[in-house]
């Protein structure tokens, strides 16, 4: 396996502009086509016939951007999600059916790994950046600038976590640097209250538009757009 410090990956984008959700639909987008398609691909739904995890960056994620349902495809799933989706007629979210008569496929190569610049990004769905351990930590904190730092700190493993599961590896004397402008914010994730972000930040890395930094990223959180 050949090792990179910036690579090209596929990316495919499919959307349904005719049909409009809420951001939260996300898992519901999820739910339906794992399901319809469980006998294709633990890609789909990151999890294996007997039921065991996947323990993988999703190669497809699921997402409503603007409203609008998108599903994100890496890598194999790049390659997956045309073969699938050009089939699909109608959605069934919650026993309401939405016929589907367009969809909007877009398929390309995106640059991802170290960047000798920096790069500017926004968070176009909530981040959630922290796990049950960080988060006593964060909320511990005395100063908003202090929990900056930790957030900082944070990002910078995202995107170490992303390109590991990308083949990608920087060189010892590459070293990321990020600083973030983020808003605090609360979500609802399995019935449970939990502090997400919303905001910007720049970091000397090139991401590709659509993919998701954190936790739950199958479920649409933490997309990045470039900014």
């Amino acid at each position: 396996m050949t090792v990179t410090t910036q690579n090209k990956i596929s990316i495919t984008r499919i959307q349904f502009p005719e049909i409009k959700l809420l951001t939260r639909d996300a898992h519901k987008l999820r739910g339906y086509f794992g399901n319809l398609f469980k006998e294709h691909s633990p890609i789909l739904h990151n999890h294996y016939e007997d039921g065991s995890l996947r323990y993988k960056y999703p190669a497809v994620q699921y997402k409503v951007l603007n409203g609008v349902p998108t599903l994100i495809g890496i890598g194999e799933g790049a390659s997956l999600l045309p073969q699938l989706f050009l089939k699909i007629r109608e959605i069934d979210l919650d026993g309401k059916t939405y016929p589907i008569s367009s969809k909007n496929i877009q398929h390309n190569q995106q640059q991802i790994g170290f960047s000798e610049e920096l790069q500017s990004y926004s968070f176009d769905t909530l981040w959630m950046a922290l796990n049950q351990e960080n988060h006593r930590k964060y909320i511990s904190l005395a100063s908003a600038a202090e929990k900056k730092k930790m957030l900082n700190s944070i990002i910078i493993g995202h995107v170490l976590s992303l390109f590991s599961n990308m083949d990608i590896m920087l060189d010892p004397d590459q070293r990321l640097m990020a600083m973030t402008q983020l808003q605090e914010k609360s979500t609802k994730f399995k019935d449970n209250t939990m502090i997400a972000f919303t905001g910007e930040f720049v970091i000397n890395a090139h991401i590709p538009d659509g993919l998701g930094l954190g936790k739950s990223v199958s479920r649409g959180f933490g997309t990045v757009k470039k900014m």
